[in-house]
C-alpha cells in the first residue's frame, strides 16, 4: 500500500490494518491509529506529532527520522523498529516494547520511558537528557556516548549495558541495577556515585 508523500492530519486510522504500508515523507500529525496494525510499515521521513498510537504494533516498522514529537506511544510494539535519527521529544513511551530497536542518535528529550523495555537496544548517542525511564528495562542496551543528564533511572535494569562515553550527570539512579554494567574514562557519573560499588565494570 503506496502512501508516501500523504496529507493525513488528524485522520481516523484506529485499528486498521496498515502492515508494510508506505507511509514515507507523509504528513500524520494528531492522526489517530490506536491499535493499529504498522508492522514493517515504511514511516521514514513521517511527520507523526501529537499522533495517538497507543497499543499500535510497529514491529520492526522503518521510523528513520521521523517527527514522533509529543505522540503517544504508550503500550506499542515498536521490537526491532528502526528509530535512527527520530525526534521524540516530549513522546509518552511508557511501557512500550522496544526491544532490538535502533534509536541511535534519536531525540528523547523528556520524553516518558517508564517500565517500557529497551533490552538489547541501541541507544548510541541518544539525547535522554531529563527522560523519565523508572522502571526501565535497559538490559544489555547500547548507551555509549548517550546523553543522560537529569534522567530518572529510578530502579531501572541497566545490567551489562555499555555505558562508555556516556553523560549521567544529575541522573538519579536509585536503586537502579547497574551489574557488569560496562563504562570507561570519558562516562560522567553523579556526584559521589561509585561505579564498583555498584558492580560495574571498567573497560
Amino acid at each position: 500500500m503506496n502512501l508516501s508523500n500523504g496529507r493525513f492530519q488528524s485522520f481516523n486510522f484506529q485499528e486498521a490494518n496498515l502492515h508494510e504500508a508506505n507511509f514515507s515523507n507523509s504528513d500524520l500529525r494528531n492522526a489517530n491509529l490506536t491499535g493499529a496494525n504498522l508492522t514493517g510499515a515504511n514511516l521514514r521521513d513521517a511527520i507523526l506529532s501529537s499522533a495517538d498510537l497507543l497499543s499500535a504494533y510497529l514491529r520492526d516498522a522503518i521510523l528513520l527520522r521521523a517527527d514522533l514529537r509529543d505522540a503517544d506511544l504508550r503500550g506499542a510494539d515498536l521490537g526491532g523498529a528502526d528509530l535512527g535519527g527520530a525526534d521524540l521529544r516530549g513522546a509518552d513511551l511508557g511501557g512500550a516494547n522496544l526491544r532490538d530497536a535502533n534509536l541511535r542518535s534519536a531525540y528523547l528529550l523528556r520524553a516518558d520511558l517508564g517500565y517500557a523495555i529497551l533490552r538489547n537496544a541501541n541507544l548510541r548517542s541518544a539525547d535522554l537528557s531529563s527522560a523519565y525511564l523508572t522502571g526501565a528495562n535497559l538490559i544489555s542496551a547500547d548507551l555509549s556516548s548517550t546523553d543522560l543528564g537529569g534522567a530518572d533511572l529510578t530502579r531501572a535494569d541497566l545490567t551489562r549495558a555499555d555505558l562508555r562515553g556516556a553523560d549521567l550527570s544529575s541522573a538519579n539512579l536509585t536503586r537502579a541495577d547497574l551489574g557488569y554494567a560496562i563504562y570507561s574514562e570519558a562516562t560522567i557519573f553523579p556526584s559521589k556515585f561509585d561505579a564498583l560499588k555498584a558492580g560495574m565494570i571498567k573497560i
